[in-house]
Order: C-alpha cells, then sequence, then structure tokens
C-alpha cells in the first residue's frame, strides 16, 4: 500500500485535506440483520447478517454476485425486502436525511453520479441534503473548495473536466457531508493510472472508515478485513490473506473452465 506519508499537496494540482476540516473521524458500527432484497421475484441478497466496525474493509465477488446492491443497500439508496440496516444507531431505510450524514457512496462512473453543471452546485447539493438552506450550502462548498486548494473549480463545467477531475469532484461531494463511512464501488476502473494513484494515496490518508468493492485485490493491501459474497451470500469473511487467497484460488479454478455462465452478469 502506498505511504500515507506521500499525501496529496493542494499547490501542486494535488490534493490534501487541510486540519481546519471537520470530518466524521469517529469508525462507526453498521450492523445487518437477516437482510434480504429481492428484485422482480430474484433474490439478489440472501439472508446477510454482518457486523462492521473495522476502519479499512474490502469487499470482493464476480459480477453479479450483489456487491454494488449490498453497496446501495448500506447507503439507504434502496430499502430491504426484509431485515435492517443499521449504521450508528441509525436505520438507513427509514432515516435517509441522517443516512447520508453517516454514510457516502462513491459509484464507478462519476457522470451516473454527478447531476448539477459546476462544480460549487454538485457539492452544494450534497450539503442541501442534511438541511442546509441553498444559500448556506452554496457558501459551504465555496469554502470547502477554497480549503482544498480548488477554489477557482467552483464555476467550472462538469462536462469540460476530465475523468479523474470527475471522480475527485465525488470525492469531494462526498467528503463536504462529514460521513463516517465512505462505500466506493469499483472506483478505478476508469481513471488512468496516475489519476488511481493520486486518488489512492489520498483515500488512505482519510479517518473515515472506507467499504471498497473492487476486482483488483492489489488495491486491498494493508486492509483490515475482506468480506467475499457470492450470490448474494457472504461465501467468506475474515482475515485479508486468508480471504484473498481463497478468492483468488477459486478465480483462477473458475478461469480455467469452459462454463460462460458467469458472462451473463
Amino acid at each position: 500500500m502506498i505511504g500515507t506519508n506521500d499525501r496529496l499537496a493542494p499547490n501542486s494540482g494535488r490534493l490534501s485535506r487541510p486540519s481546519a476540516i471537520k470530518t466524521g473521524t469517529e469508525i462507526p458500527v453498521t450492523t445487518l440483520s437477516n437482510l434480504v432484497y429481492r428484485l422482480n421475484e430474484q433474490t439478489i441478497i440472501d439472508n446477510i447478517s454482518l457486523r462492521l466496525s473495522e476502519k479499512r474493509i474490502g469487499l470482493v465477488g464476480c459480477n453479479g454476485s450483489g456487491k454494488s446492491t449490498l453497496a446501495r443497500l448500506i447507503c439507504g439508496l434502496i430499502k430491504p425486502t426484509s431485515g435492517k440496516i443499521i449504521v450508528d444507531g441509525i436505520d438507513v431505510s427509514k432515516d435517509r436525511k441522517s443516512a447520508i450524514e453517516k454514510v457516502g457512496i462513491i459509484f464507478q462512473n462519476p457522470d451516473h453520479q454527478i447531476i448539477f453543471p459546476t462544480v460549487e452546485e454538485e457539492i452544494a447539493f450534497g450539503l442541501s441534503q442534511t438541511g442546509q438552506s441553498d444559500s448556506e450550502a452554496r457558501k459551504e462548498a465555496r469554502d470547502f473548495l477554497s480549503a482544498f486548494g480548488k477554489g477557482d473549480w467552483r464555476d467550472k463545467p462538469v462536462h469540460a473536466l476530465s475523468e479523474g477531475q470527475k471522480h475527485l469532484v465525488c470525492l469531494l461531494s462526498v467528503l463536504a457531508m462529514k460521513p463516517q463511512l465512505i462505500i466506493l464501488d469499483e472506483p478505478f476502473s476508469g481513471p488512468d493510472l496516475p489519476t488511481t494513484r493520486r486518488l489512492l494515496r489520498y483515500l488512505e490518508s482519510l479517518k473515515e472508515a472506507i467499504l471498497l468493492i473492487t476486482h483488483d485485490v492489489s488495491f486491498l493491501t494493508g486492509f483490515d478485513r475482506i468480506i467475499w459474497i457470492d450470490a448474494g451470500r457472504i461465501l467468506m469473511d475474515g482475515a485479508p490473506e486468508k480471504v484473498l487467497d481463497e478468492f483468488l484460488g477459486t478465480m483462477e479454478l473458475r478461469g480455467q473452465s469452459d462454463d460462460f455462465t458467469d458472462f451473463a452478469g
């Protein structure tokens, strides 16, 4: 894992969290109890129970295993068919306002997340969802960008940004809401290598808890815990060395198979 001392500095085209910015640094306890999610009579999440309290957790599995659905459930973006998700005492499926103050999510494709034409508007929107007035949210968005050395981005059209810059806007939008848990759903499949390395270094410096969904296990070096999900169920959960060894071995065996069922999604 890239060292935390190699931090991103604001005035060199890089990024560093200023000490004046307050964030949700206390690691929340997230509890999933008998969680089930069905869509069109298909079971996507099948009776999952977990207690998440580590600072860095990786979530792995094949395409279609339920990883992204589980992430959206934890964020409260979709409601479970049955069961509960409690993050730091908040039922995220019932209290959306409190949920967005506890959990933030960054999607694989920033274009699926960014909805406003300028950077300031994008960051202000998230702040307005926490109960701030439009003027308060816009001011805090400007202050936040300035504190990160990106004050000149406030009026930038989002469509004119590079892929890496869009990812950074998504990250800043989430950080501005000061969540305690940040979920990243395959965030490194789009950016080029330099952008990926910069984002990795910055993410490593964060004090917030991170749940990272990824196919590339090299991003999980130094993590505290790995959860392997398959067909909507937890197949393995524990220390990274043990889980990833089993996971990679199984993926290798599946890669040697002539069964193309997994390619259906």
